[in-house]
């Protein structure tokens, strides 16, 4: 044992009932959120002390740091996320349970709120979140306190019956009956390429690599103006890696009379060679016409649906799920495609025709389409739009270019349609609306290993976010701007960036388009880093991890008349709700939760940084489950109730 920790005395029980939340991004404040609405109704007997601990700002965490510049968006319209558990009650401020959404928040409390259905920039949703916790602090019952530490958590041993010791980065040393591990994206350590190239600059002092992380994090303006830069990736961080170099140089964007953007620069850019395997810039979402309160309803992929495949045996991705869920993009790619022709007694017919052939077998949606006088349009096959240029290849960068150009074009004009009316766009908008009920049939094993690795995770996963999770039109127009100017070049599909040892540079080039090498100065990876604990270099997850407290999920599975197969995912191995962490040698630690992110790939979609307005979602629902377990100790005057409401 640690000497620091060896010194401390266990918790007796007659101290205040102590809690440690370890991150305070939106995961950990969803719980004490909840936790304070389940004290508010059941207040304590003794007292409660709650530690809010964050190694970069306490009331946002890092990814929502509100020192970070305004030019860096969120993904999602603010009228579409919210903290509180519960709508706003008028005339009040926010309380835990109740309380605005980003969007009502940003319109009465902030400044230039540019009206629905509007990206916010990360910072101010920090902002926000400071708001929410100032509201939930604010309305703590008698005898509990919270106390928050900015410091980062660098060691934790004990156990449920004992107590728990948190040492942190400060050398101090906190007693806690209770822990809860929200600790976010990880900075992960380098392996493989990556320790490559970091190893090949260390020899160079002249070039530069930035590995993978939050651009706010990732020091760009050290980057000289006029040099090679090489991008890896073409995502979200992409295109924060692309704002900062343009309009965090001061560049600027202004509108031209055909309605495209021009790009006014400020002479201090680097130049921009981006490239990634599909060599597609992400796709960006389409412009929202669904209300804030619209909850999607399924007609082929139902709650029942799930239910009924979960049921059976180890599932097939691809064989056994896709189908059900692609039928479903069919319909809604149809009913957006006759929207403008038809009325809204037709397609609710339409859908319920279809919705009723679905309980029996499964349904040819455009059989029914026809006999209910619609044309059929069958959603896009998400492999061709994510992959438009494989198996192509280009006789020179100009008309790599012009292609790309074209793609993004057509995507930008589909995104302008919106997603009611644009049969892309509001396919892509199903799985963004049932990401729920795939979490329900693919968390906690329910896919043969072998097609929760290759299909799901290897497949889908990959796929949906890149095509569905994109970022605002805005960012797409500014790439064109830039591609237009020569500030920004993107390479290609397939493209491979390498060490260049005879001129001591790094250099990019697609396999897919002649005369597309270049030498470069720095190389940035705007790639997301894995979740893997065990990659993960925090001196607090290394060490749970060095002593067995945590282990990776392993989903394994010996079929009758197979092989065994087992997949190892990387994510912390948790129980099923309130989501205890289990051991090396398979025990539950039940005085420990882990939530979000770290248990990526055990359940799925935890990068979630919210919830709805106006619902209770599973991301309520973790939060609540967790907050449950962690107060099971407190002694009230009132039973603590099994769902607390908002």
């Amino acid at each position: 044992m640690h000497p620091s920790l060896a010194s401390q005395h266990t918790l007796p029980g007659d101290d205040p009932w102590t809690v440690a939340i370890i991150g305070s991004g939106p995961r950990g404040l969803s719980v004490l959120e909840r936790m304070a609405v389940r004290l508010a109704q059941s207040p304590p007997r003794t007292p409660v002390v709650i530690h809010l601990i964050d190694a970069v700002e306490v009331g946002c965490g890092r990814v929502w740091r509100t020192d970070q510049p305004a030019y860096l968006l969120m993904n999602t319209v603010a009228d579409e996320i919210s903290m509180f558990s519960g709508p706003r009650v008028p005339g009040t401020r926010g309380r835990p349970g109740a309380g605005p959404s980003l969007a009502q928040w940003w319109q009465q409390y902030a400044t230039d709120y540019p009206g629905p259905n509007s990206y916010a920039p990360r910072a101010l949703y920090g902002r926000y979140l400071h708001f929410v916790l100032d509201c939930v602090e604010a309305e703590l019952p008698e005898r509990v306190s919270l106390v928050r530490r900015r410091q980062a958590a660098t060691r934790l041993q004990g156990d449920r019956d004992h107590g728990y010791q948190l040492e942190l980065a400060d050398g101090s040393v906190l007693a806690a009956h209770r822990v809860v591990l929200t600790t976010g994206h990880a900075r992960t350590r380098l392996t493989g390429p990556a320790q490559e190239r970091s190893e090949f600059v260390a020899r160079r002092p002249h070039l530069r690599y930035v590995p993978a992380g939050p651009a706010a994090e990732m020091h760009l303006d050290e980057l000289p103006g006029g040099s090679a830069v090489g991008v890896i990736g073409l995502g979200l961080t992409f295109y924060d890696v692309m704002a900062a170099l343009t309009i965090g140089r001061g560049g600027r964007f202004t509108e031209t009379a055909n309605g495209s953007l021009a790009y006014r620069p400020s002479g201090d850019e680097p130049r921009l060679f981006a490239g990634s395997r599909s060599g597609l810039l992400m796709p960006g979402r389409g412009v929202n016409h669904k209300p804030p309160d619209q909850v999607y309803a399924p007609a082929i992929f139902t709650e029942s649906r799930v239910a009924r495949l979960k049921a059976g045996p180890r599932l097939d991705f691809v064989r056994d799920v896709f189908p059900w869920l692609r039928a479903e993009m069919d319909l809604v790619a149809t009913v957006a495609h006759n929207r403008a022709t038809t009325g809204p007694a037709q397609r609710e017919t339409f859908v319920r025709a279809v919705a009723a052939e679905a309980e029996r077998a499964f349904p040819d949606v455009a059989s029914q389409a026809q006999q209910h006088g619609l044309s059929p349009m069958p959603a896009p096959d998400l492999d061709a739009l994510a992959q438009p240029f494989r198996g192509h290849f280009f006789t020179d960068t100009e008309h790599f270019r012009r292609t790309l150009t074209e793609v993004i074009d057509a995507d930008l004009r589909e995104a302008d349609r919106g997603n009611l009316l644009s049969p892309r766009k509001a396919a892509l908008d199903v799985l963004r609306d049932v990401r729920w009920l795939i979490c329900a049939l693919v968390d906690f094993a329910a896919l043969r290993p072998s097609s929760h690795e290759r299909d799901f995770i290897g497949w889908y996963a990959q796929r949906s976010a890149f095509l569905v999770s994109g970022p605002p039109r805005i960012r797409l127009r500014q790439a064109l701007a830039l591609m237009d100017c020569g500030v920004l070049n993107v390479l290609g599909p397939d493209t491979r960036f390498s060490m260049d040892s005879a001129h001591d540079r790094f250099a990019g080039e697609s396999m897919a388009v002649t005369g597309s090498r270049v030498l470069l100065d720095t190389v940035v990876d705007a790639r997301v880093p894995p979740t893997d604990v065990r990659l993960d270099s925090s001196p607090l997850m290394v060490n749970l991890h060095a002593r067995g407290v945590i282990r990776p999920y392993r989903n394994a599975w010996e079929p009758p008349d197979a092989p065994r197969e087992e997949f190892e995912t990387g994510g912390v191995d948790v129980s099923q709700a309130p989501y205890h962490p289990l051991s090396t040698h398979g025990e539950t630690d039940e005085g420990i939760c882990v939530l979000g992110i770290p248990t990526e790939h055990t359940r799925w979609f935890m990068t979630v940084g919210g919830r709805r307005p106006g619902f209770w979602s599973q991301f309520d629902q973790d939060a609540d489950d967790v907050a449950r377990s962690v107060l099971s100790g407190v002694r009230t005057d009132d039973p603590v109730p099994a769902h607390a409401g908002p």
